[in-house]
């Protein structure tokens, strides 16, 4: 059951090795996301993932987390193995009400406007409060969970144990 939409950071920190915690959180999310096809990508997030990994980075001396060849290369990969969402007009429309109403920023309320179009319960990303709904949309930091430092979020209304 396709039930969580992956932000940018999760695909980000599959690469980055500066953070060996997060990095193995995020392997292990994605991982497991294919095993049970819980996942779904926003085309928003591939597009934010490519430029992400292949900027310069000056903490690793102005080497990016990958080069282009490779950013590309992870990036039609994981078209290929994960179903992918497209915005619409109601996205759109809903995010800008996202921003109103929820002092999203434009991204973050896109990207929420995407769950929300499209009914999707669950939206895993370090960039929003954990825990909290916005809508019909529950925010899992899988990263603070991973770390210990909150509980698991009890399972959604209507998604099993």
């Amino acid at each position: 059951m396709r039930s969580r939409l992956i932000d940018t950071n999760v695909l980000v920190y599959r690469f980055d090795p500066r953070d060996p915690l997060k990095q193995a959180i995020a392997s292990r999310v994605l991982r497991e996301g294919l095993t049970d096809d819980s996942l779904v990508l926003p085309h928003q997030a591939i597009i934010e993932f490519v430029a992400a990994v292949s900027r310069p980075r000056a903490d690793l001396e102005g080497a990016p987390l990958l080069d282009q060849p490779d950013a590309l290369r992870e990036a039609e990969s994981l078209i290929l193995q994960f179903p992918m969402i497209y915005p619409n007009r109601e996205v759109l429309t809903t995010a800008l009400r996202g921003v109103a109403a929820y002092k999203l920023s434009w991204f973050d309320a896109h990207l929420w406007a995407c769950a929300e179009t499209f009914g999707i319960p669950e939206i895993l990303s370090e960039d929003f409060e954990h825990g909290r709904h916005y809508g019909s949309v529950r925010i899992n930091n899988p990263f603070l969970v991973g770390s210990g430092k909150v509980q698991q979020l009890p399972p959604l209304y209507g998604q099993g144990s």
